[in-house]
């Protein structure tokens, strides 16, 4: 009984250990998945539509774009207690050129995927404070995750209003 009681709490202990890994890796994939959808929206977008406002109240493509950014950076920032690789707001940059805006979407997802390569999931566990709302780290990433994914749906109408083909959806 004793040795079958054992087997069983080893067996438990590493499907836990297990399933906490693979958290991780999921939301590594699911990252990794948005970072190439969204170069396909960037891509998809002609040079000369980064400009682009559909009204003179809301963002231009480019503005969108670097929302993303720094949204991510800002998140993920408050999520790990790293720091941004990133001085300033996307958003700002004087530069809103194809390349100047790409370069720093990309760079906000490699920051995203990079520390959540580098965090455990007892770091996911922990209690941090992002925009002033206390939540669990882990959390924090799942709506930076939605964040992103609610953006980068808003620029299709961008895309189709330059007359060009957003990119088919990327769900797997």
């Amino acid at each position: 009984m004793k040795k079958l009681t054992f087997t069983l709490m080893l067996f438990f202990a590493a499907s836990a250990a297990f399933a906490q890994s693979t958290m991780i890796a999921k939301q590594v994939a699911d990252w990794e998945r948005a970072k190439k959808y969204t170069q396909a929206y960037l891509d998809a977008m002609p040079d000369d539509g980064y400009a682009l406002k559909p009204t003179p109240e809301i963002r231009s493509f480019a503005g969108q774009m670097d929302h993303i950014a720094d949204a991510n950076f800002a998140f993920v920032s408050a999520a790990s207690g790293k720091k941004s690789p990133f001085e300033g707001s996307a958003e700002k940059m004087t530069d809103q050129s194809k390349a100047a805006v790409s370069k720093a979407v990309m760079d906000s997802y490699d920051f995203v995927i990079s520390t959540l390569k580098g965090m455990t999931e007892a770091d996911l566990a922990k209690d941090v404070k992002v925009f002033g709302m206390d939540m669990k780290a882990g959390a924090a990433f799942e709506k930076a995750f939605e964040h992103q994914t609610h953006h980068r749906g808003q620029s299709t109408v961008y895309i189709r209003l330059k007359g060009a083909t957003p990119p088919n959806e990327m769900l797997f």
